[in-house]
């Protein structure tokens, strides 16, 4: 029987294209592949037609199969001599529990490989023109899960965030908008501070409002924002608005 493997694969943060060609050639060779809700299903189209596909995403208080029932099944395929590719939106190890699954596969002795991603924050930021680092402006960021905001027992820092880095980059956070700003501000971020929310970030659906901390949560809600979006807070969502402006002169000037 052959040896089995698994590769851990980071499939971007939207748009297809966006795919490393490493990535790409594991999709090709996979005789299993375990992919997640945020990964655009263009992508299997490469796969071979034998492949066996199998969904295994999780929504906000949804998941169609337990964390421990994925590591199971991909193990268990490898063990069969089954090239595995478990792909993942962004980057596996960027709040994807790509660690968690390398540590399953080292237990169960599978060889396996770990192939990252774009992360959503950096390709969402940039793809709307937002550069999380600019000089003159910031020179630090944070990438943060709003998921835990009201968690007591693993709080959020806040009170650091607020004031130890140039700029923010929140995943999960749209449904906890408000209690983010609101944490933000009372811990002494200006409520002027710039934020951008950008939803489903390099895809043809991608869509993006920008305002202030002290009035993003109205803005969010009278645009219907969901998730996936990114939580973008910090002076570099001024960038956004500078591009935009010079795009609009210049197409002023040629028209």
């Amino acid at each position: 029987m052959k040896q089995g493997s698994i590769s851990i694969v980071g499939a971007g943060p939207g748009d297809p294209e966006l795919i490393t060609v490493k990535a790409m050639r594991r999709i090709q060779a996979a005789d299993v592949i375990l992919y997640d809700r945020l990964v655009n299903e263009e992508l299997l189209d490469y796969a071979s037609g034998d492949a066996i596909r199998i969904y295994c995403g999780k929504a906000p208080g949804q998941h169609s199969m337990p964390q421990e029932s994925t590591e199971r099944l991909m193990i268990k395929h490898a063990a069969a001599g089954s090239h595995v590719v478990r792909l993942k939106g962004g980057d596996p190890f960027v709040f994807g529990r790509g660690g968690e699954e390398a540590l399953a596969a080292a237990a169960a002795g599978i060889p396996y490989e770990i192939i990252p991603g774009i992360t959503s924050a950096i390709g969402s930021a940039a793809s709307a023109g937002i550069p999380l680092t600019h000089r003159g402006l910031a020179a630090s960021f944070a990438i943060v899960t709003g998921s835990r905001c009201q968690d007591a027992a693993a709080p959020v820092r806040w009170d650091a965030l607020a004031h130890s880095v140039d700029t923010l980059a929140i995943y999960m956070g749209v449904s906890r908008l408000s209690d983010i700003c609101g944490q933000l501000m009372k811990h002494g971020k200006d409520p002027q501070t710039p934020v951008a929310l950008i939803e489903n970030g390099t895809t043809s659906g991608e869509r993006t409002v920008t305002g202030t901390l002290g009035n993003i949560g109205k803005l969010a809600a009278m645009m219907k924002i969901h998730n996936p979006a990114m939580i973008i807070v910090g002076e570099v969502v001024n960038v956004r608005e500078q591009l935009l402006s010079l795009e609009h002169a210049a197409r002023s000037q040629i028209g």
